[in-house]
């Protein structure tokens, strides 16, 4: 039986999209048959937009101004600034719509994402003088900030403040944000004591910049003073989030009471969509704290708002296991399993691997066997963790076999564990197994792994037994980074309002 339903798409399903996109009936005018559905359809960065466009004027459409600023910024709001850029470019070159001087700013910000700062920088240098106003020095200065440019950023800023075009908060967040990147927090003060002077108010964005900044430097005293002055400026409500960050900070200094106290504060807070993103955080943050109860309510509570995803089950299964919480984590595995979720990879690798590291061997095979009978293909990084795990635990036949199968069923871009293939490898050797080792060195080479592993019996640097164990693991530990979430402790924490930055 089929539990699962694959979620990675593949190159036809681009291509069905296009030719969905391009040659969509325009018999009725609903929404759905319109030029917005037909532009949301096609997803695939590399596939250009602008056919859709032109298509759509060819069949006797009129393409408004307002039409294609509302295209540009829904997809710069969803990360698409190639399709961004080029209706930006066809709005101007093509259809010949006079640009304002925040559609300059746009099309500025667009060429640095896309084709880096260098472009941008000569696109700016071609603007008229008469469109450089604020919305494109303001620009300018993002683009400097997102490169990490200091001295440029601060020479532009300069130029602002010359021009009269500092009058609010936002470009003095972009140099704070800039200045907490780079770990410049000296000069955080100064910039804030100018605000003041000027008599520019913070935006909500300014105090969690500070905040952030103040946690990273574990500064409590300071982190109480930006809650106290965001609880009592009348222009700013303090939101959910800024009691997180507080959290974060408090758990650092490892004020576990003013930690409890700040969660509990902002889950009083969490409204509307924000609840996903929030439950998350919530569930990293107790993990940290040790608060396995607490993980419990907090998932369950999350359950009764709608429909779980497959990063809330990434996340909490993740937490379980950090509390050595295995029969919880089964409990959502299987539960996870029952809901026929899109099948992610990442989730019965945690499981994989945790259960590898701890040399729960009967629960690593179970969670294999699970994927394999729902009919779903095992892939080859599954199937290195559970290899590593018998490495580290000493049982190499068991490892061998797996490693093999791993390879032999990998696409060329992956790549086993070094260490773990080494030990293998080694261990064929020592067995005088000649007739195996040929074989899994011909699987390596057909399917380009030779160059994964320096398989050299006079190597002492790989083929060190004490140290392969070590190393097999620490890769393996790597490895699950890119599966667990960061531990809150070190996670600079972000939410929509970094977005207007």
């Amino acid at each position: 039986m089929n539990l699962f339903v694959r979620s990675n798409p593949t190159s036809c399903h681009h291509i069905r999209d296009v030719l969905r996109a391009l040659f969509f009936s325009t018999d009725t005018t609903t929404i759905s048959h319109s030029l917005n559905h037909r532009i949301t359809m096609v997803k695939d960065p590399m596939v250009p937009i602008i056919p859709v466009i032109e298509k759509w004027v060819q069949e006797g459409n009129v393409v408004e101004n307002r039409e294609l600023k509302h295209f540009i910024r829904k997809l710069r709001k969803n990360h698409r600034f190639s399709h961004a850029l080029q209706i930006s470019l066809w709005m101007s070159d093509k259809s010949g719509h006079n640009l304002s001087p925040g559609d300059v700013a746009v099309r500025l910000d667009l060429i640095s994402k896309v084709h880096g700062l260098e472009q941008a920088l000569t696109y700016f240098n071609s603007i008229p003088e008469s469109l450089r106003g604020l919305e494109v020095y303001g620009a300018l200065l993002n683009c400097y900030a997102h490169y990490k440019r200091l001295e440029e950023a601060e020479a532009t800023m300069q130029k602002m403040r010359g021009m009269g075009f500092v009058r609010n908060a936002l470009s003095y967040n972009v140099m704070l944000n800039l200045y907490y990147q780079m770990g410049k927090y000296e000069k955080l003060e100064v910039l804030m004591q100018e605000m003041e002077k000027e008599g520019i108010g913070c935006s909500r964005i300014t105090y969690k910049i500070l905040l952030n900044a103040y946690v990273a430097t574990s500064n409590i005293e300071e982190i109480e003073k930006i809650l106290m002055k965001m609880e009592a400026d009348p222009f700013v409500s303090i939101d959910w989030y800024a009691y997180v960050l507080a959290a974060n900070g408090y758990l650092k200094a490892g004020l576990i009471d003013k930690t409890l106290s700040m969660l509990w504060r902002s889950e009083q807070l969490i409204s509307g969509k924000s609840g996903r993103f929030a439950c998350e955080i919530f569930l990293s943050l107790y993990t940290a704290v040790g608060y396995k109860e607490e993980v419990h309510r907090v998932w369950n509570l999350y359950k009764t708002k709608g429909r779980s995803l497959n990063s809330s089950y990434l996340c909490m299964i993740n937490s379980l296991l950090k509390l050595d919480d295995f029969d919880g984590a089964d409990r959502i595995w299987e539960e996870w399993v029952s809901s026929k979720k899109f099948f992610d990879v990442q989730i019965p690798n945690v499981m994989v691997s945790s259960y590898s590291k701890k040399g729960l061997w009967e629960k690593a095979e179970a969670i294999v066997g699970k994927v394999v009978e729902s009919g779903i293909k095992i892939e080859a990084s599954t199937l290195d963790l559970l290899a590593t795990g018998y490495h580290v635990g000493g049982q190499m036949l068991k490892a061998t076999e797996t490693i093999r199968k791993a390879i032999s069923i990998s696409q060329p871009v992956w790549k086993p564990n070094m260490y773990t293939l080494s030990a293998c490898l080694e261990y064929l050797k020592g067995q005088g197994d000649v007739e195996k080792t040929e074989e899994l060195l011909k699987i390596l080479e057909e399917h380009c792994h030779l160059s994964s592993v320096s398989y050299d019996g006079s190597n002492s640097s790989i083929i060190d037994q004490k140290n392969l164990c070590a190393r097999a693991l620490d890769h393996m530990e790597g490895e699950d980074q890119t599966l667990n979430r960061e531990t809150p402790a070190s996670m600079e924490f972000k939410d929509k309002d970094s977005a207007e930055l």
